[in-house]
C-alpha cells in the first residue's frame, strides 16, 4: 500500500489517494473543490492535480472517501465521480449533520435528510473492500456527530478528529458537536490501535511557524499530544475543549462548504436565469431585530 499526499494551502486540508501499486486499485480521502469566497467563485485545480497524479500511476479509484461534512472546504467528490467514476461515500450519520443543518440553511421540504444524496453510507465497524483495499470503518464523533476515521493497513486516517501531536484535536462547538464524545472517540476508539499505527490527519496549520506535516503515530499522539493523551481525563479534555472553542471564530467558508457536503459535494441548482446560489444565515448565535438591533 502506498499513500498520496496533496496539500491545499488555502485551507489548509490535506487529500490522500491511497492505492496498492500491484493492482492499482485506490480510494480518494476529502478531495478539495476550490473556492475563492470574495469572487463567490469555484474552481478545480486541486482535483485537476489530483487526477493528473491518478492517472500517471494508472489507478483505478473505486470510492472519494469523506471523513465528515466539512467546514472548512468544499468537497470535490463530484468531480472525482464525474472524471473517475468514484462512488462518494461517508459515515451514516450523516443523516444527523443533515437534519440539523436543513433548517439553519431553510433548505427546500423537498432536500432529503436519509443520506440519499451519497452513493454509499458506511457503518461504523465495518470493514468493506475497495478492490485488493481493506477499510476499516471506525466512529469517531465529536468533531461533527457523523465523523469517522478510516484504516487501511498500519495507517489511520483520522480528519479533523485527530491532528498533529503538537496541534492537537478538532474544535466541538458546532451543531450537535461534542467534546465528551470526541474524548471517547479519541481516548477510547483511536487510542485503541496499535502504537505503531501511522495518523495521517486532515489539517495542518504549522504551529510556531514549523513544517507542515501530514504524518504521526497514536503512540507519539498517545504520549505527546497537547490536548488528550493517554492518561488525561474526560474532565480534563472537556474543560479545555469547551474553553478552547470559546474563543475560536468561526471558519472562513462554514456556511458555503456544510451546505455544500451535506449534498455529497453537489453545488446548488441552477435557478431559470442559470445562477446558483448558496444560502448564508444571518445572525444565528446573535439574533437581531429588522434594524440589526439585538433581540
Amino acid at each position: 500500500m502506498e499513500i498520496h499526499h496533496q496539500f491545499d494551502p488555502a485551507t489548509s486540508t490535506f487529500t490522500y489517494v491511497v492505492f496498492d501499486p500491484e493492482t492499482r486499485d485506490a480510494v480518494v480521502i476529502d478531495p478539495v473543490l476550490d473556492y475563492d469566497p470574495l469572487a463567490s467563485q469555484t474552481s478545480t485545480e486541486s482535483v485537476d492535480k489530483l487526477t493528473e497524479f491518478i492517472k500517471g500511476k494508472e489507478l483505478k479509484v473505486h470510492y472519494s472517501l469523506e471523513t465528515h461534512a466539512h467546514a472548512d472546504h468544499l468537497s470535490g467528490g463530484q468531480l472525482l465521480k464525474e472524471r473517475l467514476g468514484a462512488k462518494v461515500a461517508i459515515g451514516d450519520q450523516i443523516k444527523v449533520v443533515q437534519k440539523t443543518f436543513k433548517p439553519i440553511f431553510g433548505l427546500p421540504e423537498s432536500f432529503r435528510t436519509d443520506g440519499a444524496q451519497f452513493d454509499e453510507l458506511l457503518e461504523a465497524g465495518k470493514t468493506f473492500q475497495a478492490g485488493s483495499l481493506s477499510i476499516q470503518v471506525l466512529a469517531t464523533p465529536g468533531h461533527t456527530p457523523a465523523c469517522v476515521s478510516y484504516v487501511i493497513g498500519d495507517a489511520v486516517f483520522t480528519g479533523d478528529a485527530l491532528f498533529i501531536e503538537d496541534f492537537g484535536t478538532g474544535r466541538c462547538d458546532f451543531p450537535a458537536g461534542s467534546a465528551e464524545d470526541l474524548y471517547t472517540s479519541v481516548h477510547e476508539t483511536l487510542y485503541a490501535l496499535p502504537d505503531e499505527t501511522r495518523v495521517f490527519v486532515g489539517h495542518d496549520y504549522g504551529p510556531g511557524g514549523r513544517e507542515i506535516r501530514h504524518e504521526t503515530t497514536i503512540g507519539t499522539e498517545k504520549a505527546k499530544n497537547k490536548h488528550i493523551r493517554a492518561d488525561s481525563s474526560v474532565e480534563e479534555f472537556v474543560k479545555f475543549r469547551t474553553s478552547r472553542d470559546a474563543e475560536l471564530n468561526e471558519p472562513k467558508l462554514l456556511f458555503q462548504s456544510v451546505q455544500v457536503n451535506i449534498d455529497a459535494g453537489r453545488l446548488p441548482a441552477a435557478n431559470d436565469g442559470g445562477l446558483r446560489h448558496l444560502r448564508t444565515p444571518l445572525n444565528l448565535k446573535r439574533p437581531t431585530d429588522d434594524s440589526g438591533q439585538p433581540v
